[in-house]
């Protein structure tokens, strides 16, 4: 398998063309992923375009290749986003990093009234960078053309106001209706995923007020690090992406 990089500068290109990478990624591209010329690798630009060739030049400051094969991937519809809880520790960017990896289009930084974990005043911009800077990595590991959209951050007010735009699945262990059983259709899904404690009742209701489906995965009660990536499994099935 190749190894993938990502450059956003990247606008186009062809076959025969000799395009590179520079700076930290071709330093970390030489110097610990020991990549020689005559090796191939694939480089992208996270927004469809993926160029593959074989490296031409392999130096601590740039790594190039010359385009061999070229593909161009259109976004898929409907898109799916996972409004994530923030959660203690690192769980909120497990679940970021392993939901990346399984396709999703986009994710939504959650402020629920039982997240113990807060972005406040500096933290915020914080932490949507470091949540962008998962999905990158995620995106490389994952070969994806397209690396996933981090939105602003959400109180339960404005995740609520989504459903007008969109179709909002939440995920509650308590709910009579299963995930496996909803039928989609062509509309832009919302996943929901409550902090460590859980959906607080009134956010539940307000949810389902503005039309959200209130749905469980199965018997088991996963944590809100597995319980998103689990459910785009599900929906990677009904959508037929897999």
């Amino acid at each position: 398998m190749a190894h993938f990089y990502i450059d956003e500068t990247l606008e186009s290109a062809a076959i025969g063309d000799r395009i590179a990478i520079v700076g930290s990624e071709a330093r970390h591209a030489v110097t610990v992923s020991r990549l020689a010329v005559g090796e191939t690798i694939a480089i992208g630009n996270g927004a469809g375009l993926v160029a593959t060739g074989v490296i031409v030049t392999a130096e601590h400051t740039e790594l190039a290749i010359e385009v061999a094969t070229v593909e161009i991937e259109e976004r898929r519809t409907p898109a799916v986003f996972l409004a994530q809880a923030l959660a203690k520790g690192d769980r909120d960017e497990l679940a970021v990093q392993a939901a990346t990896e399984l396709g999703i289009d986009g994710v939504i930084p959650w402020t629920a009234a039982r997240s113990i974990s807060r972005w406040e005043g500096a933290k915020v911009a914080k932490g949507r960078d470091r949540w962008m800077a998962v999905v990158r990595e995620a995106s490389k590991q994952s070969l994806r053309s397209w690396i996933p959209d981090v939105l602003d951050l959400v109180t339960t007010r404005q995740l609520v106001k989504l459903a007008e735009g969109a179709r909002i699945l939440v995920l509650e262990p308590t709910a009579e209706a299963t995930l496996s059983e909803l039928e989609v259709d062509d509309r832009d899904l919302i996943l929901v995923v409550g902090p460590e404690g859980g959906i607080a009742s009134h956010e539940l209701d307000a949810l389902a007020a503005a039309g959200a489906s209130v749905v469980r995965l199965g018997s088991e009660v996963l944590r809100t690090s597995t319980a998103g990536p689990a459910a785009l499994a599900v929906l990677n099935a009904k959508l037929g992406r897999w």
